[in-house]
């Protein structure tokens, strides 16, 4: 695996790894029964979340 050098590339790369792994995630949280939350900053520093947890609960929890 290596780096994607061109910027636009690496956007849409971005873009449909990002809507995998919040897929896969949802997933995990149905079937396993986990509590999950993501958050993902995109190389321009634009934050995407997700989880079935509220991002103060996760924040109380994990204050690391």
């Amino acid at each position: 695996m290596k780096m994607v050098k061109d910027n636009i590339s690496r956007q849409v790369t971005f873009s449909k790894l990002r809507i995998g792994l919040i897929k896969k995630a949802n997933e995990l949280s149905i079937l396993c029964i986990a509590q999950i939350a993501i958050i993902v900053f995109s190389i321009g520093g634009k934050p995407f979340s997700f989880g079935n947890l509220s991002m103060e609960y996760v924040a109380e929890r994990f204050p690391y």
